[in-house]
């Protein structure tokens, strides 16, 4: 272990003024405690920085992990999306490439940085507010320095800042303001690993244990009953359009100021992922239960409308526009229908149809026809496809594991349908993507961020895998749906990220605990992750491990925060969700909302919560 202390600009200070004291104290299974006392003796004030740095076993390119911030080498060469990428020897901020990166830690999902190398592997976790400030978490190797990890006390990102641009600006840096005689302990976890790159989930599993032994939880701002009566209102009044039939994406909270209802509203509804048919399918349940004829009417008319309207190849549509009609995905490839995107309007569709208790025989028909294609575009190994033409059916790509959603639309549709040939091809998909599952490389899920991996994979495997399960008892399937859970919840917050009392956020007294960063390419919290809200209950229950079914209720939890109780509340209007909370400086300030309402946000919580108070009773949410 070696500690520098360096200036603001990074550079190291001579030793003569400081006095560092490090012990380091064994626990259990490979983790220590490290506990630092550092003393400042100079005669005048110093901006000043503390770096504590552990090699990685030899190896000139580890993998790391960052939670929710990177993963191995964290960008395929391939992928358009530019954010921050490893690779050995390069440095290239028009391109976000370098050998070495450091993060400030409200980026990390947990503050902790892990490296591997053959043999072995390190893991660094610090608090991430300490006495000095902002904490930073870093990793590098390349030929030119040796493979390792560390903490910086307070942050300074390196070599460049990523703050949602394609490209890198100038680093984000604190310091901590040493006056002569000042005196500081801190606290560091440090962590010996096995070469298995599954380690990352019992020490995360551990320290998720001792934040919420310590902190009391996330307090929502609503009940289920309450949450669902706002957020059926809200997809109803605010998304909802008659003519056609669409649940339009964004609603924007200031009415007045955009030329009236709706003038700068986004009138676009795509088929599923971030509108449509899923969501149409949560304000179609919640009012027949509730008996509420305008939304059994509203969301049957869109799902009416998104299922009488197939490609030329017989598939969805990816995107409805006001001006234009149906179109393609959000892809640059002319023509191109992303797999993702369709499988889960499938996929709900199908449970759409298991749902009611009358017959829809467009829907039916509309699910049939994009599973055959799905079975049409499935090759020899298992592989689904990742892009498909709209005129021809042809397989554009079959990068990255976007297909992965059809093998839950096929185990699903297997339960509703009972063709065999579903079943197979959900055995066979599941048996494809498990090495992306096992390897940690699932990538490809969200249209918007091609290759990069997102929480929304992990959403999207656990679902594949726990339907297979459901369907066919075998225990590998289990231990894939384990796996995908134990990736997933990388992303998912275990800690509250501090914010100014100046900002809306620290004003609300919001808690990030239990929130999900969308992607290492989209740093923002979101709650995609109540789409799976079900199967890590069913996780936890087929496992015997609570831990699951908990995840889930921090998640909802979390996501009953900023639910509009009223017009006006937090400048919104009532059933309004904003899609995002900015917890670090990317696209948006620290503290900050996007000041519109997306459906999908809205859907998700209301599909949860009427999972919670349907069939999930037993949970206490």
């Amino acid at each position: 272990m070696k500690v520098t202390v360096e200036d603001a600009g990074g550079t190291a200070l001579p030793d003569d003024a400081w006095q560092v004291d490090v012990q380091v104290d064994p626990l259990t299974d490979g983790e220590h405690e490290v506990r630092l006392r550092v003393r400042y003796d100079g005669s005048q004030p110093v901006d000043a920085r503390i770096r504590v740095e552990v090699p990685v076993p030899a190896v000139e390119h580890p993998r790391w992990l960052i939670p929710g911030v990177f993963y191995g080498d964290n960008r395929d060469p391939a992928c358009i999306r530019r954010y921050p990428r490893y690779s050995p020897g390069e440095l290239d901020a028009s391109d976000l490439v370098a050998d070495h990166w450091s993060f400030r830690a409200d980026r990390a999902a947990t503050p902790v940085v892990f490296g591997w190398g053959p043999n072995g592997g390190v893991a660094l976790e610090v608090d991430a507010n300490t006495a000095l400030g902002l904490s930073g978490l870093g990793l590098g190797a390349g030929p030119d320095r040796p493979a390792s990890i560390w903490v910086s006390l307070p942050y300074r990102e390196e070599p460049f800042s990523y703050v949602g641009e394609p490209h890198g600006v100038p680093s984000l840096a604190e310091s901590f303001r040493w006056e002569p005689g000042d005196a500081h302990e801190l606290r560091i976890g440090l962590w010996d690993l096995p070469a298995d790159h599954a380690g990352f989930a019992p020490v995360l599993r551990r320290l998720r244990a001792r934040e919420r032994a310590t902190n009391p939880p996330v307090e929502p701002w609503v009940d289920l009953a309450d949450a669902a009566e706002l957020t059926s209102y809200g997809l109803w009044r605010w998304h909802y359009r008659e003519d056609p039939a669409v649940l339009v994406e964004t609603a924007l909270f200031d009415r007045e100021l955009i030329g009236g209802e709706g003038g700068n509203d986004r009138l676009a509804m795509h088929v599923a992922w971030v509108s449509g048919i899923p969501y149409a399918h949560a304000l179609l349940r919640h009012g027949r239960r509730v008996g509420n004829p305008s939304y059994v009417e509203a969301g049957t008319a869109v799902i009416d409308h998104i299922t009488s309207n197939l490609t030329p190849a017989g598939t969805f549509w990816g995107c409805w526009y006001a001006e234009g009609g149906w179109k393609q995905s959000w892809t640059p490839v002319p023509g191109g229908l992303h797999a993702r995107t369709l499988a889960e309007a499938t996929l709900f569709t199908v449970r759409a149809l298991a749902a009611e208790r009358v017959e829809h025989p467009t829907w039916r028909d509309a699910a049939l026809q994009n599973l055959g294609f799905a079975l049409s575009a499935q090759d020899a190994e298992g592989n689904f496809g990742s892009l498909y033409h709209l005129e021809s059916g042809e397989v554009m790509s079959r990068r990255g594991a976007a297909g992965l959603t059809w093998v839950a639309a096929m185990a699903e549709a297997y339960e509703v349908f009972g063709d065999e040939r579903h079943l197979a091809a959900a055995r066979s998909g599941g048996a494809y993507y498990a090495a992306d599952v096992r390897n940690g490389t699932l990538c490809g899920a969200p249209e918007d961020v091609d290759l990069a991996p997102t929480s929304e994979d992990g959403y999207a495997a656990l679902i594949a895998y726990a339907a297979l399960y459901r369907i066919d008892r075998d225990p590998g399937w289990l231990e894939l749906a384990r796996t995908a859970a134990d990736w997933m919840l990388t992303f998912r917050y275990s800690y509250d990220v501090s914010f100014s009392p100046q900002t809306i956020l620290g004003a609300y007294n919001f808690r990030s605990r239990g929130a999900d960063t969308a992607s290492p390419s989209n740093q923002h919290l979101h709650n995609y992750g109540l789409i799976c809200t079900a199967e890590l209950a069913a996780l936890a229950t087929w496992t015997g491990d609570d831990s699951y079914a908990l995840a889930a209720v921090e998640h909802l939890r979390f996501a009953r925060q900023f639910v509009a109780r009223r017009d006006g509340d937090f400048n919104a209007r009532r059933g309004m969700v904003t899609e995002r909370y900015y917890q670090t400086q990317c696209f948006g300030p620290p503290g900050a909302i996007l000041t519109l309402s997306h459906s999908w946000c809205i859907g998700l919580l209301l599909l949860a919560c009427e999972d919670a108070l349907t069939h999930l009773t037993t949970i206490d949410w």
